[in-house]
């Protein structure tokens, strides 16, 4: 074990988005990553390319850390980093709140990890878990058992692709090129699990899910609208949860609700759906953003707010 992975290991702060494995991937879709530590803290640092030439550096659902000092000098670290790279700011979404004092770490509501998230905690019995579920999410597994659906490991991110495709259009959401579910699914081998569901045949739901240590997560999921009231996602996550169950994990993570009592929120949707599997919320404080190039950040800010 490398001195970056024990580091990881023995961090309660420790997350997905800070694993070598997450390295893995940004790296296989095409982005510059960097490994940056010393003493007391690490940080994967992701590089994005903005036109121009320009761009900005992320890093997220941390850095880890021991202490304020090993913090404190990972800042600095990541800061000459880049200006290095000419950077326009550097982001940060911590696992928890940074408490420092650093006037140059200014608070934004911009941000790739969700603030809000949905987690239900495994080291109980299935039946333990079922039991706290809302009794529509327990009704809807046993709709798509009653139906015959079965649910099962695949390695077809084509047709899962087709899934996405089609669910992005009917709720109105972008997708990534099939490449990236591919390289998601390639640089994981051990961690990322596809599961597909079929009903009288026909492949009709399927979800994208990463199993890390205490960890099992919903990253992406899909279904044709042609068979909903089989209600075959339920019984996708069900069977997710009792393989993140086997592996050990200790929670398993919805990644993303939309926060409490906001109104017309684009994952109203996805929230009701995801809630019916009861657990608790999880919520994460807000991403800081360091500007390193103030005109061309002001102009960046400009441009998103308008486009």
């Amino acid at each position: 074990m490398n001195k970056f992975l024990a580091f990881w290991q023995n961090n309660k702060r420790r997350n997905l988005w800070q694993h070598p494995i997450w390295a893995d991937f940004q790296t296989a879709i095409g982005r510059k990553v960097w490994r940056v530590e010393n003493e007391g803290a690490t940080a994967i640092v992701i590089k994005h390319n903005l036109p121009k030439g320009l761009c900005w550096l992320e890093v997220p659902r941390g850095p880890l850390f021991e202490n304020e000092e090993s913090l404190l000098k990972l800042l600095e670290e990541i800061k000459e980093l880049g200006q290095k790279e000419g950077a326009i700011f550097i982001r940060m979404s911590p696992f928890e709140k940074l408490k420092i004092k650093n006037e140059k770490l200014k608070i934004t509501k911009h941000d790739h990890q969700p603030q809000t998230s949905l987690v239900v905690d495994l080291d109980q019995s299935e039946e333990e878990i079922l039991k706290q579920m809302k009794p529509k999410g327990r009704y809807n597994i046993k709709v798509a058992q009653k139906h015959g659906v079965t649910v099962h490991p695949s390695d077809d991110i084509e047709t899962f692709h087709h899934l996405l495709s089609s669910t992005g259009f009917r709720d109105g959401f972008g997708i990534h090129p099939k490449s990236h579910y591919q390289k998601m699914f390639e640089s994981m081998p051990d961690n990322a699990q596809l599961l597909l569901a079929e009903y009288s045949g026909e492949v009709i739901a399927g979800g994208l899910f990463v199993y890390l240590n205490e960890w099992g997560i919903y990253y992406y999921g899909a279904s044709v609208a042609s068979h909903r009231k089989v209600m075959a996602p339920y019984l996708i996550q069900w069977e997710a949860m009792k393989e993140a169950k086997k592996r050990g994990c200790k929670h398993y993570d919805f990644l993303g609700i939309a926060p409490e009592n906001s109104k017309n929120h684009p994952w109203a949707g996805v929230t009701d759906f995801k809630r019916k599997f009861g657990g608790r919320t999880a919520n994460y404080p807000q991403a800081r953003e360091m500007v390193l190039r103030p005109f061309l950040y002001f102009a960046y800010r400009l441009y998103k707010k308008f486009r």
